[in-house]
């Protein structure tokens, strides 16, 4: 294993392999530093001096600037470095990739087809909540499926999946947040990978659940016509009285909805929804590049591959929109990214908040490094679209969702718009937290630090991408991960 990795010729920095003593001798690049100080996993160390104002470079792109003069050697942190403000040139469509070549081996997978376009990767009857009010009694109505046999007559079913939530009152009525959180949820409604639903509300709140069917023109699925079924609490005569309506409705549902069959299907059918966190300073260099091979190989079969988090493309943008395939794609880009510039500043607050103690401990130094490696998850196609908040995907290809860079309420989103698998990767000490965390953890990308291709990792991402949407459980799934993450985003105020 190399003790530091140089990515780029131009850049002034390289990054810790491992734990690097004081006065370890390094050879990078053809430079020889002697380290000053303890270096951590993932941290940065100056190559050359730099100057009190100088640009950090790191992936051949500034990162930050030299709060003060850095010698070689010397550990490169949010002590001596500032994310001062700087011009990105967009250049857009200048690297306009051109659309990579089909393979001879169009890969299968073996999923759901809902005959109206949309192909799943699970089997789920959904019970949606129109607001927290109905929290509780949407649970009580899947715990009595969990807790007894009614399942087990009906293996082609993978759940009863409750969708709840903290909102849905005290929200503009028709304002942004309200038409947003109907579009979350019809998102999920209409999810290939939900077979049928319910919704459930109290009946006096703001988000009521006819402004959401007649909004999203949502109709029940398998070509029904009907609208959906809704129960109020308030309509039913209290939470007892609609746990059993409940039931009763979910009950009817189960026989159609085990009446379906996994069938061979292409990969140009699936959306691959892609985030990160616990990111260090080698996330860009491992987990993310690993996930960006995979992306561009989904591309190629003719797939659709979605990045979120925009404050986590902040200062990473320029090279996006080079990739634009038109200057109309990447001015949406550049206008979300100057709408969040505005929506931070109102809060007193920077989008260079946002790498958390944990990325900073990790090696983060600014939020230009971490969009910098976190853009690497979209891998290296043409920009074809980029879209609002659960906005349904509707382009073929690598495409961009305005998003935030808090996990739970960035997948809600990314899920919302129709991705039907889900890659999220992380830092934090890559092999040897895979190894201390094997139990919830699929892919080891941390190997890639001693020496085995980025290119390597990312194919065996993308055929264990293959059987997960063909029915293999992923750890999370395994350990019952995953119905607390959804957190639709709310911008406005609570009232």
């Amino acid at each position: 294993m190399t003790p530091a990795v140089h990515l780029r010729p131009e850049d002034n920095v390289a990054i810790a392999a491992k734990h690097l003593p004081e006065g370890q001798t390094l050879h990078v690049s053809g430079r020889t530093v002697t380290l000053v100080a303890r270096i951590g996993l993932g941290h940065k160390i100056a190559l050359e001096k730099i100057p009190k104002g100088d640009p950090i470079r790191k992936y051949g792109q500034i990162i930050g600037f030299a709060a003060r003069d850095i010698a070689p050697g010397e550990l490169v942190h949010v002590h001596n470095v500032g994310a001062d403000a700087f011009q990105r040139d967009y250049a857009f469509c200048v690297d306009r990739p051109s659309t990579p070549e089909r393979p001879r081996e169009l890969r299968t997978w073996h999923g759901y087809d809902r005959g109206d376009g949309r192909y799943g990767t699970r089997n789920y009857i959904a019970i949606i909540s129109t607001v927290n009010c109905s929290v509780s009694t949407n649970k009580y109505i899947a715990e009595r499926f969990e807790h007894s046999d009614l399942l087990k007559a009906y293996p082609n079913i993978d759940g009863i999946l409750p969708v709840t939530h903290k909102a849905g009152c005290a929200m503009q009525y028709d304002g942004p947040d309200h038409r947003q959180l109907d579009r979350t949820l019809a998102g999920f409604a209409r999810h290939a990978n939900v077979v049928a639903y319910l919704l459930i509300g109290l009946g006096c709140e703001t988000g009521q659940a006819l402004h959401l069917i007649e909004g999203e023109q949502l109709l029940q699925l398998n070509g029904s016509k009907k609208k959906p079924l809704v129960l109020s609490i308030q309509e039913c005569g209290g939470i007892a009285k609609t746990v059993e309506a409940g039931v009763k409705a979910v009950a009817e549902l189960l026989p159609r909805a085990n009446d379906v069959r996994r069938v061979t299907l292409t990969a140009d059918k699936l959306i691959l929804g892609t985030n990160c966190g616990g990111s260090d300073g080698n996330s860009g260099v491992t987990a993310n590049p690993a996930l960006g091979v995979c992306s561009d190989l989904l591309v190629a079969q003719g797939g659709t591959s979605i990045l979120g988090e925009t404050p986590e493309i902040y200062g990473a943008e320029h090279l996006l929109t080079r990739r634009a395939v038109s200057r109309e794609v990447g001015e949406k880009l550049v206008e979300r990214i100057k709408w969040w510039e505005w929506y931070t500043s109102i809060f007193g607050a920077e989008i260079n908040n946002n790498p958390s103690p944990g990325n900073k401990e990790g090696g983060l130094t600014t939020i230009y490094e971490k969009s910098l490696g976190a853009i690497a998850k979209g891998g290296s196609t043409a920009m074809v679209d980029v879209l609002r908040y659960a906005e349904p995907v509707r382009e073929r290809g690598f495409v961009v969702m305005d998003t935030p860079g808090y996990d739970p309420v960035s997948m809600t989103g990314i899920v919302a718009g129709g991705a039907n698998v889900l890659a999220f990767t992380t830092g934090r000490g890559n092999t040897p937290l895979y190894e201390h965390m094997k139990d919830d953890m699929d892919v080891d990308a941390g190997v890639i630090l001693a020496g085995t291709p980025v290119e390597e990792v990312g194919r065996q991402i993308f055929e264990f991408m293959l059987e997960v949407a063909s029915g293999k459980k992923t750890k999370s799934e395994l350990n019952g991960v995953g119905e607390e993450e959804f957190a639709p985003w709310a911008i406005g105020p609570t009232l």
